[in-house]
């Protein structure tokens, strides 16, 4: 197979599965409220087809893609994206609450073998000083299929029903393993395909998964609640072992090249809190324009458009910029322009207008745009020879735990209490809660300038391309 076909044929792969993932979390929202009326289910049990699906990716991205890396990453990209339709299909035909959960659950485990793959198959088939376009082409399509979901989930759900939308990511599903198996990269080379230990696999994903249930939580119980600070304390317990194991042995489950990777660790940490502090603007904002200002789900929607918008447009915008003036300038120029949108928001009040609400959400969306393509196209182009899965594996997982970080943030910063029974709601009509709350998230945003001015000035990936050299797929080795 030609380099360019090669290389069309990985895009398409890598965008496919993104969106799919994307475009299942969007309109799951959209169906929950009529899978709970059918099913006669409780808030609690719905929240956990969302919360299941969540600490099943959250805690397995790493390993995925440390086997991704030793097996070969188009191979768990087929298994992930055909386990994740069966699972689909599963849920689609579940007789009762209890088996969506469950069933969600288990395609969040095949949703995260899938996601690392989808960013590898991109460094395997594309040179390192081109990776910049193709990853803004895919933070593009996310943003497609975040904008996309909710029409879409509307549309199935009004017309046939909530188990629609799970039946619908069965063809395309189907679509994604043959463009996956008509890839052809390079495998791993031998000496990078060590034996995975399990004990440190275990540990890491039992501490990732702690730590997002804790974080969860946060909305309903508050930081000081015994759940919290219980959950906090087992992650901390577990990473604590998980430093001890992983530094006596040889092939640690995040291997040592990796975790002093400075480009890598710096834009994990931007990831982190960027996306903590538009994700807590979120939960905020949605509240905010339903509550204060009397919005209904729509017209709320169409508030929040520029920032998807803007996401879409940013993305090809934020590449060429990434070419021509380096990741520590582009990344310190998103990471200002969300703190502006998130400073922007914060100002806005019972009076004010749609172009004001408006220009604040699309500067956001500027923002996040200009972060994703650098740390992604920087995480991806920087990562080391034959570790592409896992480093895909570190940026989905802060993908991950930063908006569950930025969502507990800002629900402490409202007044809510178990016992007044308080809700999200009843705090931002209560009090003038909401300025403040986006005014720390904005502080969360704006530490992220401080991993960033650790990222090169220049050339992207001139270092990297230089050190693995060109793509030899008759060697038998990672580009």
């Amino acid at each position: 197979m030609s380099g360019p076909a090669r290389e069309h044929l990985a895009l398409l792969a890598s965008v496919a599965g993104a969106m799919i993932v994307a475009l299942d979390g969007t309109v799951l929202l959209v169906a929950q409220p009529r899978m709970q009326h059918e099913l006669g289910a409780s808030v609690a049990q719905v929240q956990w087809t969302s919360t299941g699906y969540l600490l099943a990716v959250a805690a397995l991205l790493v390993l995925a893609g440390r086997l991704g890396d030793r097996h070969g990453h188009p191979r768990l990209l087929c298994i992930g994206v055909l386990g994740f339709a069966a699972a689909s299909a599963g849920i689609a035909l579940a007789p009762s609450v209890g088996w969506v959960i469950a069933l969600r659950t288990l395609q969040g485990v095949f949703g995260a073998l899938l996601q690392p793959a989808t960013l590898a198959l991109l460094r395997l088939a594309y040179p390192a000083d081109r990776v910049g376009a193709p990853v803004a082409i895919r933070t593009s399509a996310i943003g497609v299929a975040s904008a996309a979901g909710p029409l879409l989930g509307g549309v199935l759900v009004a017309h046939l029903g909530w188990r629609a939308v799970f039946w619908v990511n069965v063809p395309v599903a189907l679509v994604i393993a043959a463009l996956t198996l008509a890839v052809r990269v390079p495998t791993p080379p031998p000496e990078l395909s060590q034996r995975l230990g399990l004990p440190g696999a275990g540990l890491l994903a039992a501490a990732l998964a702690a730590l997002v249930h804790a974080l969860v939580g946060v909305p309903a119980h508050g930081w000081t609640a015994t759940p919290t600070l219980l959950g906090l304390a087992v992650a901390a317990a577990l990473a604590g072992a998980l430093v001890a194991h992983e530094r006596r042995i040889d092939h640690p489950v995040v291997p040592r090249a990796v975790a002093r990777s400075v480009p890598v660790t710096a834009s994990m940490a931007i990831l982190l809190l960027t996306t903590g502090g538009m994700f807590g603007a979120l939960f905020v904002a949605t509240f905010f324009l339903q509550d204060v200002l009397g919005l209904d789900p729509l017209t709320t929607g169409l508030r929040v458009l520029p920032l998807t918008a803007l996401m879409v447009l940013g993305a090809p915008v934020a590449g060429a910029a990434l070419r021509r003036y380096g990741p520590r300038r582009t990344a310190t120029a998103g990471i200002l322009l969300v703190v502006l949108g998130l400073t922007g928001l914060s100002r806005l009040t019972a009076t004010s207008t749609w172009p004001a609400t408006g220009a604040a959400f699309a500067v956001l969306g500027a923002g996040i745009a200009t972060v994703m393509v650098t740390a992604t196209g920087t995480v991806v182009g920087d990562a080391p020879p034959g570790y592409a899965g896992v480093v895909g594996g570190l940026k989905q997982t802060a993908m991950n735990v930063g908006p569950a970080f930025g969502i507990a943030v800002a629900s402490s910063m409202m007044p809510m209490t178990a016992a007044t029974g308080s809700t999200a709601a009843d705090a931002i009509r209560s009090a003038p809660a909401t300025g403040p709350a986006l005014l720390v998230l904005a502080g969360l945003a704006a530490l992220a300038l401080l991993p960033a001015a650790l990222l090169r000035r220049g050339s992207p990936h001139g270092r990297t391309a230089a050190v693995a050299g060109p793509v030899r797929p008759s060697a038998g080795r990672l580009p």
